[in-house]
């Protein structure tokens, strides 16, 4: 390879990396953020007013445009448990690339 092809070659990988860093910081900052969401997620989930809100909308007595995912228990458990998959694959990550 030679000297302006190598430098080109090094600066796209420079390029790539910074990049990368940046997006993956901007990731890592939100995922940080909504982590303490995650426990009060689980225990609006646990709790007695999750049950009260879905009898309600069994019932039939919530507005019909009401958004209402976080009532179907399979969604809510889905989302917090890719929660904990990506927690176990940034730890994974962060071990093979110290």
């Amino acid at each position: 390879m030679k000297r302006i092809e190598r430098i080109r070659y090094y600066e796209e990988i420079m390029d790539r990396i910074a990049l990368a860093n940046r997006k993956l910081s901007d990731a890592l900052l939100e995922y940080e953020t909504v982590d303490p969401l995650c426990d009060e997620l689980a225990a609006y989930l646990s709790g007695k007013e999750w049950k009260r809100d879905y009898d309600a909308d069994e019932k039939g007595t919530l507005p019909a445009d009401l958004k209402r995912g976080v009532l179907s228990e399979d969604g809510a458990f889905n989302v917090l448990e890719e929660h904990r998959d990506l927690l176990s694959r940034i730890l994974e990550a962060a071990a093979k690339l110290v």
